[in-house]
């Protein structure tokens, strides 16, 4: 076992293989943090993403979970003491809530499956992994709960997904006060619509989605990976030490 005591920062970011999760662990490599992600099923995907971290200098561990499956939580917080073990700690500093599924149907054509599929991943999936995890935060850590545009803008078609994550908006202002008496402050960030492979592409892939976007937006154009990563990893560093319960919309200005 590695008994060397690690001075770094160290990060848990779901949906760590992919996306903003992907753009999220690797905004905070170039600051020297190590990560801890998960991933779903593409273990190719996420060893890529390990070592792009290596190439900045930094270690990450990819691990994987279905964090809509509270049943898994368990194996999966042992496995995290395992890894902060090998690098020398016993706590971890940060945790990103980020991992999530999409959904578009309108609400009376949405099945009662679809709504617990997307309860369990974007609300009791995020709270029980949370309090599985809090024994191992450090005191003074931060947390950030990935909500979404949709919470103040109003697409139909999109009514259970935003839903959702209003809930871990209410969560989030919950939490930074039941936590403050551990100086734990925790964040919601809401992107706005982002050019990834969520909701299949749709504005990356499909250019009549994303110029409309683009029009809606006051800079012009839809987002980037690149917009969001480097946001959360500041949020999460000393720089913004005293934010706290805040919802923090990353839109560039949409809908405004």
């Amino acid at each position: 076992m590695n008994t060397t005591v690690s001075t770094r920062k160290i990060a848990i970011v779901t949906g760590g293989s992919r996306g903003l999760g992907r753009n999220t662990v690797l905004s905070l490599a170039t600051r020297g943090v190590q990560s801890i992600f998960t991933f779903r099923s593409n273990r190719e995907e996420a060893e890529q993403v390990v070592k792009l971290v290596a190439e900045a200098g930094v270690t990450a561990m990819a691990l994987q979970l279905d964090t809509g499956n509270v049943g898994e939580f368990r194996a999966f917080v042992d496995k995290v003491q395992t890894t902060l073990e090998l690098w020398g700690a016993d706590r971890f500093d940060y945790l990103v809530n980020n991992a999530g599924i999409s959904h578009h149907a309108a609400f009376d054509q949405t099945t009662e499956r679809e709504l617990d599929d997307l309860y369990n991943v974007h609300f009791k999936g995020v709270f029980f992994l949370t309090q599985r995890l809090l024994p191992l935060i450090r005191d003074g850590g931060r947390i950030v709960n990935v909500s979404t545009g949709l919470t103040r803008i109003t697409v139909p078609g999109s009514a259970p997904y935003a839903s959702m994550k209003g809930a871990i908006e209410v969560l989030t202002r919950y939490l930074a006060k039941e936590l403050g008496e551990r100086r734990i402050a925790v964040n919601t960030v809401a992107p706005g619509a982002i050019a990834t492979d969520f909701s299949g592409g749709m504005v990356r892939d499909n250019p009549e989605i994303n110029q409309r976007v683009a029009a809606m937006t006051a800079l012009g154009r839809a987002g980037e990976p690149d917009d969001i990563g480097p946001m959360i990893a500041s949020l999460l560093s000393e720089d913004n030490r005293w934010i706290n319960a805040q919802r923090i919309e990353v839109s560039g200005g949409m809908s405004i």
